[in-house]
């Protein structure tokens, strides 16, 4: 799948906090929350769907993600680690952490890298 754009996110957003929803539905939650119109609304869903992140399907003009917010994530976070480290998750983490960090920061990528071995 194509990568999503920040609009394309704005639609997925309510989509996986919510579940399925209406394209009206949908509209009226991105007005109020970013000042678009319902034409903007409805043209991203079509990209969504063309990319196939979500389905539309009637009664109702009814979408749901078939992606899911995690897998997107991943995703977004390997093309960073592949743009701008060369692919290199050591390299990433790295520069990721030169900043100082909390003990309790510390203490959870501490767990994560062992539960991870």
């Amino acid at each position: 799948m194509d990568r999503l754009f920040e609009s394309e996110l704005r639609v997925m957003e309510p989509l996986w906090d919510e579940g399925e929803l209406s394209a009206g539905t949908l509209a009226k939650k991105l007005a109020a929350s970013c000042g678009w119109n319902r034409n903007t609304t409805y043209t991203v869903i079509k990209k969504l769907v063309d990319k196939g992140a979500i389905e539309r399907r009637e009664p109702g003009f009814m979408c749901r993600a078939l992606i899911s917010r995690g897998e997107v994530q991943r995703r977004e976070t390997e093309g960073l680690i592949t743009r701008f480290f060369g692919g290199s998750k050591a390299q990433f983490l790295s520069a990721f952490l030169s900043e100082e960090l909390t003990g309790e920061e510390a203490e959870e990528l501490r767990a994560l890298v062992e539960k991870l071995r």
